[in-house]
Order: structure tokens, then C-alpha cells, then sequence
């Protein structure tokens, strides 16, 4: 049975209720903080009190002033984790450890890296493509999304190739927060744990392998040869393989799938982009601009500050609503457009800013201007059937079910 959606009154609103993203209603009542109160004090929620902030600059305001916000101290989500349950990784870290560690693996989407993954991302989307069956319903995120990110990251990790699945499993049990839902994946925050617990038993047999081994290309030897990573506890070890798997899955995958709803809700853009293949790179970003993969981001105040003419006080929940601030009028033009060829279209915060800027962001473009590139290529005239069936979350946007048919 679905919660009911929440209230509007601006003295009580809640935006960390995952029904405002379930049922895509969270824009008016964004609007409405960004006009009235753009920093906005939430005194009573599940997650209990926090600060909304909701315009672009403001946002990057906090993002860009790690010495003042802080990510170790409570976690980068409105819901606290739960004593006991904690886990660590590098995005919940404040430097200089959060620097040290975030090196061990970047060099996995380093530019020259990608270059070379560029043919094998390329003949993976072909191969998909051509697969898909024609005059016929089918469900994009299945098919494609989930496919597609899913290999990808069974490449990064150099993951068992036919167990790949596993891996948008543990990255949907990482998300998930609507334990109550009918079909929902787990039911507890403990019940969570002990499935990511799982996850790390199955990748501590790949790591003990490659640990012994000559240093190889792939994450799992990246970590277990990296100085600051290679002793990790059990709770760092599922952090960080929880992060790097959501990270690799969730933005690129939920793209995928909004990019293509969004082209059919705006005929006239999709008119655009065949007419100019060249609005591909704008394209991409707009995608990610619209879709906000990642809705929030949680800080905690280091000190006493001042953020929007609001007084916040050391240990205040400070919560960053990227998926406002990527509608902000003040700073987007027509932000609630979809724009195919926007100017300054990589104006967004979909991938955070400053020291905790998504590490993988090139290779998210990447997958998604070939996807794009290849769609064109065989002029694929996709239909969108019905509306999509969206992820009760406050964290991730994501879309789990898009019914769509390609003419033949």
C-alpha cells in the first residue's frame, strides 16, 4: 500500500518523503522554497529535523566549503544510518583521507582509460541494440538500462560475466529505502546489512585472488593493491563497494532511461537532435541536468555559519536538493524544459561539485553519447507506452520500469 502523498503547508514541508519521487510531484512544492524560503528548516521529518537547500548557488556554496560541511560526521543521506550499521567509504569521508583514498581508483575513468573502453562500450550498445525485439512491448530498463550499466560495470570490476546481474541487485538493495513497499527488496535496515554483507563475502573471493596477484586494471585490484585501501575493515569494504557499484550504476542508468522518456514527451527536441546528431554532447548533459539521478546529498555543519541569511548551527543536517537546484529559474533559463541544444548545458549539479565531484562522470557521458550515437545511427523510432514506474526514494531518482516499442 503506497504512503500518502505529503502535505504542502510550508511551515511542516517535507521534502525528504519518498513519495513526492515516486509520484514526480516534488516540482511545485521546490518552486515554492525557492521563491519563499530557500533555506528552509524542516523541524520534524522521519530523518528527523534537517535544513532544505534549494537554489543552485546555495548549494554550491555548501559543496565547495568541505572545512564548514562535513561529510564523515553523519553521512551524505537525510536518514542517518542506524548505530550499529554504519559503513564507510571514501564519499563519506573529509579530507586529507577522503583525497588519498578517491586516488586509489581514480585512475579506473582516467581519460586515456576511457579512450581505450570506448570500442568495447560501443560494441556492447551495438549488440544490445540489435537485439531488442521489434513491434513488440518491452521494457527499456531491462533490456537496455539495466543491461548496458550492468556490463559496464562487470568490466570495471572485471566481475564474473555471467553473474553480472548480482550487481544491480546489491546496487538497488544499497538504495533502497521503502522497506514497507509490496515488492520490496528488503524490509529492514538490518536486513540490508546482512545482504550487503553477502555482497562483500562474494567479492572477498575475487579480492583474496587478486591480491596475491601482479596489480591489474580493474577496481578490486586497485583497492587490494592501494596502500590507504589494501587492510580495509568489513564495514569500509562494503562502502566502498557499495558506492563504487551505485555510482557506476545508478546515474548512467537512470539517464538511459529518462533521456529516452523525456525525447518522447518533447517530439520537437527529438526532431531536433535527428535534424543535428552534432547536440549529442548537449543532449547528454541536459538528460542528466533533467533527470537528477542523485535527488539529495547530505552535509553536517562543522561550525556555526551562515548559509541564505539563516543562521545554521554546528551539527545541523544541511541536505542539498540537486534536484531543485537543477530547476533553479534564477540561474537555468526555462529550467523545467527539456533542451536539446541548451546553452551552457554542463550547468548542473547532477554530479556534485568541488572535492566530491562524481569521479565517474566522464565515463556516464560516455555510455550515454554512444547509446545516443548508435539509437540515430539506425534511426530507431522508439515509443514510450505508458508512464514510467518511479523508485520510491529520496536519494536516488530512478526509474524502474519504462514500457516502450520500437516500428520496424
Amino acid at each position: 500500500m503506497n504512503a500518502p502523498i505529503p502535505t504542502f503547508d510550508l511551515a511542516t514541508l517535507d521534502m525528504s518523503n519518498p513519495e513526492w519521487y515516486r509520484t514526480d510531484t516534488w516540482h511545485e512544492p521546490f518552486a515554492r522554497l525557492r521563491r519563499e524560503d530557500p533555506v528552509h528548516y524542516c523541524p520534524d521529518s522521519e530523518f528527523g529535523p534537517y535544513w532544505s537547500v534549494t537554489k543552485y548557488n546555495d548549494i554550491m556554496q555548501v559543496e565547495l566549503d568541505p572545512e564548514a560541511y562535513s561529510n564523515q560526521v553523519g553521512g551524505i543521506q537525510v536518514r542517518d544510518p542506524k548505530p550499529g550499521l554504519e559503513t564507510e567509504s571514501f564519499i563519506r569521508m573529509d579530507p586529507p583521507r577522503h583525497t588519498v583514498e578517491r586516488k586509489t581508483v581514480a585512475p579506473i575513468v582516467a581519460p586515456f582509460n576511457l579512450k581505450n573502453m570506448t570500442d568495447t562500450i560501443r560494441q556492447r550498445t551495438q549488440f544490445v541494440l540489435d537485439g531488442l525485439p521489434r513491434n513488440e512491448e518491452f521494457d527499456w530498463v531491462d533490456k537496455v538500462s539495466i543491461e548496458l550499466t550492468t556490463m559496464m560495470l562487470a568490466t570495471l570490476f572485471d566481475f564474473p560475466w555471467e553473474e553480472r546481474r548480482k550487481l544491480t541487485y546489491w546496487s538497488d538493495v544499497a538504495i533502497f529505502t521503502d522497506f514497507d513497499a509490496p515488492d520490496a527488496l528488503v524490509r529492514s535496515e538490518e536486513e540490508r546489512f546482512e545482504e550487503l554483507k553477502k555482497m562483500a563475502e562474494y567479492f572477498r573471493v575475487l579480492w583474496d585472488e587478486r591480491k596475491d596477484q601482479p596489480p591489474r586494471f580493474d577496481l578490486i585490484s586497485m583497492l587490494a593493491h592501494g596502500p590507504e585501501t589494501k587492510d580495509m575493515s568489513l564495514r569500509e569494504f562494503i562502502g566502498n563497494l557499495g558506492l563504487l557499484i551505485v555510482g557506476g550504476n545508478d546515474t548512467t542508468r537512470n539517464s538511459m532511461s529518462g533521456g529516452l522518456y523525456y525525447l518522447n514527451k518533447y517530439p520537437a527536441e527529438w526532431a531536433k537532435l535527428r535534424a543535428d546528431p552534432e547536440l549529442l554532447p548537449k543532449l547528454v548533459a541536459e538528460t542528466i541536468r533533467y533527470q537528477t539521478p542523485v535527488i539529495h546529498m547530505r552535509r553536517t555543519a562543522l561550525k556555526d555559519t551562515e548559509l541564505g541569511g539563516k543562521q545554521i548551527r554546528k551539527g545541523d543536517k544541511v541536505v542539498m536538493w540537486y534536484v531543485s537546484g537543477n530547476r533553479d529559474e534564477e540561474v537555468i533559463d526555462r529550467p523545467d524544459d527539456f533542451i536539446v541544444d541548451r546553452r551552457r548545458a554542463r550547468q548542473h549539479l547532477s554530479y556534485g561539485a568541488g572535492i566530491h565531484r562524481c569521479v565517474g562522470d566522464r565515463l556516464a557521458d560516455l555510455q550515454l553519447q554512444i547509446l545516443w550515437e548508435e539509437i540515430l545511427h539506425r534511426d530507431l523510432r522508439i515509443e514510450v507506452l505508458a508512464e514510467p514506474t518511479r523508485t520510491a526514494s529520496n536519494f536516488i531518482r530512478g526509474i524502474r520500469k519504462l514500457p516502450v516499442r520500437i516500428a520496424g
